[in-house]
């Protein structure tokens, strides 16, 4: 055993010297893609500057909007089905690019009710652009760096400089009623790339450097005062973060390619203590592998099986991420009760239906409308997610519960 000892110890420490070694002569790559994800702490992402947003709209309610403008603010609207009629400030920072015509119109539409719009990218959707009469050109920056410049006074000391930029992005048409420039590149108020835009009862504010905003330079010297000035235009009000391309790619990219443990293993010092401890633990096993003693038999009580399966099916549904599977499963079997219960056609699910559901299963008219109003607007998505899964999982234990 002593013998067994020495020869651990001297693999420990070669284990040890090799991972200093390996550690010492490691090149760390620093990844410069424009992610504008707000979980990053990578350099172009937006993590510092979405935990300092409460802090600027102290008082008021945040929102990380993971869907589509189209879908979320049709949902949180008068008559959609969401939790709240969404008001106040909509930021988009980056990768505005996703923005469908029903996503723009839906923007548009929020915006004209007395909100705000705030999007900060390279380029606009070309529905974006044609409505506002706005065109956007681009010229090469003098060794890489951008100056960004505001047009009144009072914030001149918050003016800032953005390098690793090969080109600056300017206004060049917007031509409309009202429309103000706000800021501009260099010295040349003629390149105009901040815009405040009017439009009916709301404002939408137009911006050309969404890099302004990133961990990268809001961490540099004092460029996050210019980040202060561009976001002190915005109303005092909620915030909807906009979040949908992020998301989509960390949810559906990264999840499913890494595992939990990926992390730990890109830091260095974590990495090889995990080494560490499967090499000790394959030593342990195999200098201890014969047994002392001989093996006493353990007798284990009868599983429940039932249990069992539950949780083997509900860990199937959970690691697919299914929730259409679901959605409709939920859907097929309330309906099914539905006609056990009260012996009613669920072949259409109109007005008629919903007051004869109502009447037969003594529920308040409003709770059967929201779940069947709900039901309907499910069934023409071809795309779920876990939100809809929970609302109508709320809405039918709200029909059982009242």
């Amino acid at each position: 055993m002593k013998k067994s000892g020495i020869i651990i110890g001297i693999i420990v420490v070669f284990v040890i010297a090799l991972a200093f070694t390996l550690d010492f002569n490691r090149n760390k790559v620093i990844d410069w893609t424009e992610t504008y994800n707000e979980k990053s702490n990578k350099p172009y992402g937006t993590s510092v500057l979405y935990k300092e947003l409460p802090k600027l709209f102290k008082g008021h309610k945040m929102r990380t909007v993971y869907h589509t403008p189209s879908n979320y603010l049709y949902a949180n609207s008068e008559d959609g089905y969401g939790d709240h009629v969404a008001y106040g400030s909509y930021l988009i920072i980056g990768n505005s690019d996703y923005l469908e015509y029903d996503d723009v119109m839906e923007l548009l539409r929020f915006t004209s009710n007395g909100n705000t719009l705030f999007i900060s990218d390279y380029n606009l959707p070309e529905k974006f652009l044609d409505t506002l009469n706005i065109e956007i050109d681009a010229f090469k920056n003098t060794d890489s760096i951008a100056h960004l410049k505001f047009n009144y006074r009072g914030l001149e000391e918050r003016h800032t400089q953005i390098d690793k930029s090969l080109k600056s992005y300017y206004f060049s048409t917007y031509n409309g009623d009202n429309y103000k420039s706000l800021g501009h590149h260099s010295n040349d108020r003629s390149f105009s790339n901040f815009l405040e835009v009017p439009f009916e009862d709301g404002f939408i504010y137009l911006h050309l450097e969404p890099k302004a905003f990133t961990n990268y330079n809001l961490l540099k010297d004092q460029h996050y005062t210019y980040v202060e000035g561009v976001l002190s235009y915005l109303p005092n009000d909620n915030l909807y973060f906009d979040s949908f391309t992020k998301y989509y790619d960390s949810y559906y990219g990264d999840v499913q390619e890494k595992s939990d443990l990926s992390w730990f293993l890109e830091q260095a010092s974590f990495r090889w203590a995990w080494y560490t401890a499967l090499i000790l633990t394959l030593l342990f096993v195999v200098f201890n592998a014969r047994r002392r003693q001989r093996v006493i038999n353990i007798i284990k009580p009868l599983e429940n099986t039932t249990v069992g399966f539950v949780k083997t099916i509900s860990n199937l549904y959970f690691e697919t991420q299914d929730h259409k599977n679901l959605i409709d499963k939920k859907i097929i079997y309330f309906l099914e009760k539905i006609r056990t219960d009260y012996h009613m056609d669920t072949s259409t699910l109109n007005d008629e239906f919903i007051s004869t559901l109502a009447l037969k299963s003594g529920k308040k008219y409003e709770t059967v409308k929201k779940l069947i109003n709900f039901i309907n607007w499910l069934r023409t998505k071809n795309e779920f997610f876990e939100d809809n899964l929970i609302k109508l999982n709320k809405h039918i234990e709200d029909f059982y519960s009242k």
